[in-house]
């Protein structure tokens, strides 16, 4: 593996300190469903949430290691990093509030999030593919 500078390097030990929270998550989950504390829809969407970003986050670290051997420029790779983490964190956290607002079958803000969150990492893989691409 080639060594981590910067953003990739700031993003790499992001992601790897967030997964224990993805992990924590997962236990509060069980903690909840076992107490029957949610309906049937909020249990539907925190495991949506739940799943998401414990596999976006694994993503984002294959993601780092494409974009660590990429021929982007740093600035490049800031921006890179920060679409990344925010789509990871749009995309998990709009089925949280989606969750939360627990109007099942009608669109949310939660809704809207999850696409925004969708939008934000393709952005961030497409800029990704271009540096691989060109190094």
């Amino acid at each position: 593996m080639t060594s981590l500078h910067g953003p990739v390097q700031v993003f790499a030990v992001i992601a790897l300190v967030s997964l224990p929270t993805v992990m924590y998550g997962g236990y509060a989950l069980l903690s909840l469903l076992h107490r029957g504390k949610l309906t049937d829809s909020q249990r539907t969407f925190f495991r949506a949430g739940h799943a998401h970003a414990g596999v976006l986050l694994v993503l984002a670290l294959a993601t780092l290691s494409f974009l660590g051997a990429s021929g982007l420029g740093e600035p490049a790779r800031w921006v890179a990093c920060f679409l990344l983490l925010s789509g990871i964190l749009a995309q998990s956290g709009g089925f949280f509030l989606h969750m939360v607002l627990d109007r099942p079958g009608k669109w949310t803000a939660g809704n809207t999030v999850t696409v925004a969150g969708a939008i934000l990492l393709a952005a961030a893989m497409l800029l990704t593919a271009y540096g691989v691409a060109i190094a």
